[in-house]
């Protein structure tokens, strides 16, 4: 073993209690954890890849949104020019995302080509919020458990970001930059000395998530719910806390509302991104709670209840005056033709019920977790076991596996919080299990606990029985690539016709923009409902009046691809229609077919007008 002495007379230190010491140490562990997961990710990803750009169509968005920006289009305009009817579709999605994935593309094409320069920066950003995320995992872990909670907590961490598509390389989405957040309003609410700083973190933390994305509005609104009760409970105890937060809350979203939305658009009240309605609720809340800890805190609790409860109607009235369309889901306004044929079949999109009918073997690994550590929590409580740790958990965990429960999508997020009163747990069984090494009952929960804690041992032994009872032949051809109708040699066709619109399935939309100067009809955006709408209807039309959608909305191109599972159902649906009938080969006057590509899933058509 290797020794060291740093100063004469000082005793050798050996390495390996260097080590040792090091991961007593919150930054090196995180730094250990954070290399150790990338390494995986990469392993795993990069082998069998074949595309930079991520797989979810959000990935390939944000790109070409990315290079809208670095192209010349404004900070204030998130317009998408070349998607939906008319002049285009304004997009409900954030410059604070943009703006890093831009620079590091920047950066990189300062040596780099082009390509390659997003291709790098596609990669290191997804995999550079894994160092937040897990210092936020961290922190938290160590505060509920000690040194060995904090290793228990990174650990399942990094199961959980390893079996995530949040973090590999080309997911730029803003999910994973939501998961950090969420991990850092979390650790910083389990603070038991309720310090100044940690507060204005999570108020901080609490106002980025609002302008990045609505996903994670009903977990902010419990962040601010528990800051709140706590402060009418504890009074002055907590009041630096209350203030702390309150104040960077209402400061914060005060800077990101004038330096993200455009002027224009300062009265406007939209539900699925930051704009006046969430912005006077988070502002209006955080300054009467500031004010409410600043003159009530010294007074009895039943008085700060009634000034907390005033408080809250005015969050109330304010909410039902200024935007009482936000009270309820965003999406429930589709059309049902939406609803039917594209919404019921995003799965990140399904409740429980939808994910139960599409794969039962899936419930395991997206809420078994959040369940198993709710029902810690109310344990716990129930004996009065670190009351204060578990009721700010139950909250959230309540919170995340009801946002879960709603779209599968928010289930990362139960897993995050699960991570921490299932560590306590363990800790606890390992002493119990440790203290009687004989006793085999106590070492079997203590192993059985472990691997139930672990969202991925969910998922496997889901699939494992999901692939037993399976007794059906699946022919490996059948597996269609659900990326074959918008791959790159796919879309390569359109790349030497004359800029125009184009017109085929949601899906093919975000390829046929990143790797084309067209415009498009249609992609899977519930901002675009008119162009999506119109798509179906032209595939639904017979082809008489489907001449009619084409010629109005000025289409040049049609894309048909019959392996789309929607351009599939439309054709099912109406027999008549325009789809069904190319999917039969007949032909209408009005397209004239174009060159295809051996095996291409895909056929465009020109449109060329009746003769």
């Amino acid at each position: 073993m290797a020794t060291f002495a740093p100063m004469i007379g000082s005793p050798p230190v050996s390495l390996g209690s260097r080590i040792r010491q090091a991961f007593k140490r919150l930054w090196p562990s995180v730094l250990f954890y954070s290399l150790v997961t990338m390494v995986v990710i990469l392993a795993l990803k990069i082998p069998n890849a074949k595309d930079y750009v991520g797989a979810d169509n959000d990935d390939g968005m944000r790109l070409v949104e990315v290079r809208d920006f670095l192209n010349g289009q404004g900070w204030f305009d998130l317009m998408q020019y070349r998607m939906g009817l008319g002049s285009g579709t304004l997009m409900h999605w954030s410059r604070l995302i943009d703006l890093p994935i831009a620079g590091l593309i920047k950066f990189f094409g300062l040596f780099l080509a082009p390509e390659r320069a997003e291709a790098a920066a596609l990669l290191v950003w997804p995999l550079s919020l894994i160092i937040p995320s897990l210092w936020a995992m961290a922190v938290a872990g160590r505060r509920v458990g000690g040194l060995l909670g904090m290793h228990i907590a990174l650990t399942f961490s990094v199961f959980l970001l390893i079996t995530s598509n949040r973090f590999l390389p080309g997911s730029i989405d803003h999910h994973n930059a939501q998961f950090a957040l969420v991990a850092i309003m979390t650790a910083m609410l389990l603070d038991e000395k309720h310090g100044a700083w940690s507060y204005a973190a999570a108020g901080l933390a609490a106002a980025v998530a609002i302008a990045i994305g609505a996903e994670t509005t009903p977990f902010v609104a419990a962040v601010c719910l528990i800051v709140a009760i706590a402060w009418a409970w504890e009074g002055e105890a907590y009041a630096t806390a209350a203030k702390s937060f309150g104040l960077t809350l209402a400061l914060s979203i005060s800077v990101l509302f004038f330096g993200t939305v455009p002027p224009r658009l300062y009265s406007a009240v939209t539900c699925d991104n930051l704009s006046l309605g969430y912005y006077s609720l988070a502002a209006i809340g955080g300054g009467l709670l500031l004010a409410s800890a600043t003159l009530a805190s010294r007074y009895r609790r039943s008085v700060r209840f009634l000034v907390l409860g005033g408080v809250g109607i005015a969050v109330l009235g304010s909410a039902i005056s200024i935007a009482p369309q936000c009270l309820h889901n965003p999406l429930a306004d589709l059309d049902p033709m939406l609803v039917d044929l594209w919404l019921n079949n995003v799965q990140e999109a399904q409740s429980i019920f939808g994910a139960n009918r599409q794969d039962t073997y899936t419930l395991g690994y997206f809420y078994a977790t959040g369940l198993f550590a709710l029902a810690v929590c109310i344990f716990r409580l129930a004996y009065g076991d670190r009351v204060r740790i578990h009721l700010v958990l139950l909250c959230l965990l309540f919170v995340s596996w009801g946002i879960a429960a709603v779209q599968v999508r928010g289930s990362p997020f139960s897993n995050l919080v699960a991570i921490f009163p299932l560590t306590l747990l363990i800790i606890d069984m390992r002493r119990v299990s440790n203290g009687d090494r004989e006793n085999v009952v106590a070492a079997f929960f203590y192993i059985a606990t472990v691997l139930l804690s672990v969202a991925t041992v969910w998922g496997f032994a889901g699939g494992l029985i999901g692939s037993r009872l399976s007794t059906g032949y699946t022919d490996p051809t059948d597996d269609i690539d659900k990326r074959s109708c918008s791959s790159r040699t796919t879309i390569a066709p359109l790349v030497d016709l004359p800029a125009g619109l184009v017109v085929g399935p949601s899906d093919m939309g975000v390829s046929i923009l990143r790797f084309t100067g067209n415009r498009i009809l249609s992609a899977p955006y519930h901002r675009n409902q008119g162009g999506m709408l119109t798509e179906m209807h032209i595939g639904l039309a017979p082809p008489k009046e489907a001449e009619a959608f084409l010629r109005g909305t000025g289409v040049t191109v049609l894309a048909f691809c019959s392996e789309n599972p929607q351009t599939a159902e439309i054709a099912k649906i109406k027999p008549d229609g325009l789809y069904a009938q190319l999917e039969k080969g007949n032909v209408p006057d009005y397209l004239q077919a174009l060159p295809r590509p051996d095996g291409s899933p895909v056929q465009f058509f020109r449109y060329v007008g009746s003769n």
